[in-house]
């Protein structure tokens, strides 16, 4: 059971590995549009999709009958609410592994979506559809979440339909190894939106903002960046704040009940009638951990929560970047941003979406900055020294962000770019 703050904190020290033992995950969200008319695909293609996919193994996953995703091995395929679809990929050693793991995904779901005549868009939120034209699917949760997230933030709901991400999941060697991690992760957020920058048009037309879904899950209820985050916060502190954190939902038997009412702190004290008093599992507080949406979170590891879902070409760029740094160079850059100021980088958290590169931290910009943590991350992945069958190191799949700082263009820039010149829809979709 998890009656007490102890017992939490003995879930976190569960995840601590040897440092031979990290492994990597990452977790990378799709939309999926009909070629036929330009509108999101429905839960009756979704259907379809997941089918075909089973005939390269995928095995499905049903909740009350109807198919939600689909698994492969420690792999799994996971239905978002608006229909998007997600690859959580298995735990691996490295970036080369990783990234063979998302070239292998990319080809059976060309194989699919070509047969059903399916366009896939790597953006981070949707540049064409409007809300209300978003279908949704027959997942339990999202009925919940849909009527009770907009309440905590405006934008929640667009979160939920129109927005995608690329997820990094990383390992800890010790509390200690956990702070810091948890430190820089926090530190360099406006960092991470402006480079991974890849949602500025929205419903057909440029938004102004060069990460929209970054400025949505700034505006979603659960999300943002506590200030909290800063301090040196350890398995205790991150304890105390989901204890007292409010619930969104409770899974009890097959039923998905409100927690709108209840903080974690009074299901761990047996106050909640609606589930006969009972008290969480760590199924529950696997559940609640999960719920949170703010940039970075702990589970029994880190994930890594800011980037803009982007195309095929750059999909590894983003966790090679921060393997680099937090696997191979962790004390070179806990030393560079110990100097930063806390409000410093709350303020630029909130100028990235819409700034980018422009925004200012510490009386430099962010280019400037993102130019200095990719040296940082390159050398990291030089000293991780993992080659390939062509004996390249993992610094390869750097090659994307070093074009980006060279030019000064990010994936947002390109994407204006194309889009403007005839606003032609085809131009937003994966070639």
């Amino acid at each position: 059971m998890i009656n007490t703050k102890e017992s939490i904190i003995n879930y976190f020290k569960s995840g601590i590995k040897n440092k031979k033992n990290f492994k990597i995950g990452i977790e990378h969200e799709k939309f999926l549009f009909n070629n036929q008319n330009n509108k999101r695909i429905n839960y009756s293609k979704i259907k379809e999709m997941f089918s075909a996919l089973m005939e390269f193994g995928w095995n499905p996953i049903l909740e009350k009958g109807n198919i939600i995703g689909l698994n492969k091995g420690r792999k799994n395929i996971t239905l978002e609410p608006g229909n998007q679809i997600e690859l959580s990929g298995e735990k691996l050693n490295h970036i080369h592994e990783a990234c063979a793991e998302s070239q292998d995904y990319l080809f059976e779901l060309r194989q699919v979506t070509k047969k059903l005549d399916i366009s896939i868009v790597s953006a981070g939120f949707d540049p064409i559809s409007k809300l209300n034209e978003i279908p949704n699917n027959p997942k339990q949760r999202y009925k919940l979440m849909t009527k009770d997230m907009p309440l905590g933030g405006e934008l929640s709901l667009d979160m939920m339909y129109r927005t995608c991400g690329t997820q990094l999941n990383i390992d800890y060697s010790s509390e200690e190894d956990f702070i810091k991690k948890f430190k820089i992760i926090n530190s360099i957020v406006p960092i991470s939106i402006s480079l991974f920058a890849n949602s500025s048009i929205v419903e057909r037309k440029k938004s102004n903002f060069l990460s929209y879904r970054s400025r949505v899950w700034q505006n979603t209820s659960r999300g943002g960046l506590p200030k909290l985050f800063f301090e040196k916060i350890n398995f205790e502190k991150y304890a105390e704040f989901i204890i007292n954190f409010p619930i969104l939902f409770i899974q009890d038997k097959e039923k998905y009940l409100s927690g709108q009412k209840y903080k974690f702190k009074d299901f761990m004290d047996g106050k909640i009638d609606e589930v006969g008093n009972r008290l969480p599992n760590e199924k529950d507080l696997s559940t609640h951990l999960s719920t949170i949406f703010t940039e970075n979170r702990l589970k029994k590891y880190i994930e890594l929560r800011s980037m803009d879902t982007c195309g095929w070409d750059c999909l590894c760029a983003g966790p090679a970047f921060y393997v680099g740094i937090l696997y191979g160079n962790l004390d070179e850059v806990y030393e560079l941003i110990s100097k930063w100021e806390i409000d410093k980088i709350i303020n630029a958290y909130l100028e990235s979406p819409l700034k980018g590169f422009n925004t200012q931290l510490m009386g430099k910009d962010l280019h400037y900055w993102s130019s200095i943590l990719l040296e940082i991350s390159r050398k990291g992945l030089e000293k991780r020294d993992i080659l390939n069958k062509n004996r390249k190191n993992e610094t390869l799949f750097l090659n994307h962000l070093q074009k980006i700082i060279d030019n000064k263009t990010t994936n947002a820039d390109h994407m204006i770019s194309k889009f403007s010149k005839n606003e032609d829809l085809n131009e937003l979709y994966d070639k």
